[in-house]
């Protein structure tokens, strides 16, 4: 392999006899002294085991718990996280106010790997939960499984931001994937960063869920194909068809409990379950937890350097005097090129995995001749769908 090769990952280099080798490899409880028990590949933790209080014991089980994100099955189950249920009570009852509120105001629906407006879905479900029922939120957050488990993976300072889905009887299961960040994009889109970069973004975010129900198997609790996470190029090869088909012979999915919680890495192949139940409305809170890193180190108001920069832009455009990869360039130093955070309420994902970037806005503006006046009311429009 060439340095080149090497600096890149494609979608031509996946490999399902690869593939198998790395997802068949066995959990060895041995080596995770601190679980309970496998199942199914999966390590599972006994809550009342865990001495969470204790820094000492914390920081081995932060430990085992990174260990088995990373080198292990990627994925774990913490039994009786809430071992009182009573704030998870408390906080269904504000998740479905919300949901009420929410499906008698209307406005447009769009999911990520699921088909819209098929579940009940609550975007930015920790700010709703806070605000409209802050003494709920304050108890539910208390957690020190759930702090401890952020903590392993992504060490202090992490950000929690949550979304809860609501799975009626009969609801189907989303398209196997990975999650944010490599995962949010198109193969062509992943192809275009360097091989480092596939290898890093599984550390940047903690995937998670917390169960608000009990969650038999023909409830549809989440799929899951363990040690995934490891194969090299996971990022591009959820979207082949004979990946596609080797999780669905494979994938296993375990029942779980009101109170117990889920985290798995992000690069691990997942999806939602079909809910095959006559009358269980499955209920997680989806936590994604994300690295202090992942921020840029100074605040810049982008949208204005947008409005200054694009009608000398545009009239270079329209002129011939740049090619096109001169413009994509400056239009990359000033616009920003990532469409998250947003507030994905009035931004939604619809007709894609992700809403449209400032960048994209800009490119697809300058590329199209519009005005000055025209694009600056697109970033006014785009401001007004972002905005928390």
């Amino acid at each position: 392999m060439t340095i080149t090769e090497a600096a890149w990952m494609s979608s031509r280099d996946v490999s399902l006899s690869d593939f198998e080798k790395v997802v068949t490899q066995e959990t060895s409880l041995d080596e995770f002294p601190l679980a309970s028990g496998v199942d199914k590949g999966v390590l599972i933790y006994n809550c009342a085991h865990l001495n969470f209080d204790d820094p000492n014991q914390r920081r081995e089980i932060e430990a085992e718990l990174s260990k088995a994100l990373n080198y292990g099955p990627g994925v774990y189950v913490l039994k009786g996280a809430y071992p009182n249920t009573e704030v998870i009570d408390q906080a269904t009852a504000a998740f479905m106010d919300i949901l009420a509120q929410e499906r008698e105001a209307g406005g447009p629906v769009g999911d990520h790997f699921g088909k819209a407006g098929a579940n009940g879905r609550i975007w930015n479900a920790q700010q709703k939960l806070a605000l409209n029922s802050p003494h709920v939120f304050a108890r539910y957050y208390t957690n020190q499984a759930i702090a401890t488990a952020c903590q392993s993976w992504l060490g202090p300072d992490y950000q929690v931001t949550s979304q809860v889905n609501l799975v009626f009887p009969g609801g189907q299961a989303q398209e196997p994937h990975n999650d944010y960040h490599l995962g949010f994009q198109t193969n062509e889109s992943s192809q275009r960063f360097p091989a480092h970069v596939h290898r890093f973004s599984p550390f940047l975010t903690l995937q998670g869920a917390v169960a608000h129900c009990d969650m038999p198997v023909e409830s549809g609790p989440t799929m899951l194909l363990p040690n995934s996470q490891k194969y090299p190029l996971s990022y591009l090869a959820w979207r082949d068809q004979e990946i596609k088909d080797y999780f669905a012979r494979h994938m296993i999915q375990l029942p779980l409990n009101k109170g117990d919680a889920l985290f798995f890495n992000p690069a691990l192949m997942h999806g939602a379950g079909t809910n095959h139940s006559a009358d269980i409305e499955r209920m997680a809170n989806l936590l994604q937890v994300s690295s202090a890193f992942g921020r840029a180190m100074e605040t810049v108001d982008r949208k204005a350097m947008c409005e200054a920069v694009y009608p000398y832009l545009l009239e270079m455009s329209l002129a011939g005097t740049l090619t096109p990869e001169e413009l994509d360039n400056s239009v990359a130093a000033c616009a920003e090129g990532y469409p998250f955070p947003t507030n994905l309420d009035r931004d939604q994902p619809i007709g894609g995995l992700a809403p449209e970037s400032q960048a994209a806005i800009m490119r697809s503006a300058l590329s199209d001749g519009l005005s000055t006046d025209a694009f600056v009311q697109l970033l006014d429009s785009q401001a007004a769908r972002t905005s928390a």
